[in-house]
């Protein structure tokens, strides 16, 4: 079974052991497409991350029965008085902010894990 095209080489005849990948939602971040479905049936989620340059796909990522939450990290500049002195100190931090999170994986009918996508 070839599962990333959804063809099933086994045994085509049996339509209960075929998959089908077909896409619930999609969502684009900069170079990164999301694509995010479900075999109820099964009690399968899926969720795949393609990343994209010039119009082609140069990296798959597939997550099954897994939550998935992406963040777009930065920078963060925090004005803050200092104890002893009038002036302000500017303090850098990560900051995480969501940008998209899985909304199917109740649909797998079993809890699952989460796991954050950082860009």
């Amino acid at each position: 079974m070839r599962l990333l095209t959804g063809e099933d080489t086994v045994s085509d005849s049996d339509p209960d052991s075929s998959f089908v990948f077909a896409p619930v939602s999609v969502a684009a971040f900069g170079n990164t497409v999301l694509a995010e479905g479900c075999d109820t049936k099964r009690g399968i989620y899926w969720v795949h991350a393609w990343t994209v340059c010039d119009g082609i796909i140069t990296q798959v990522r597939e997550y099954f029965n897994t939550s998935v939450t992406v963040t777009r990290l930065g920078v963060r500049n925090i004005a803050t008085a200092a104890a002893s002195s009038s002036t302000k100190k500017k303090i850098s931090g990560f900051h995480c902010q969501p940008v998209w999170e899985s909304r199917l994986s109740n649909r797998a009918g079993k809890s699952v894990p989460g796991l954050v996508l950082a860009l």
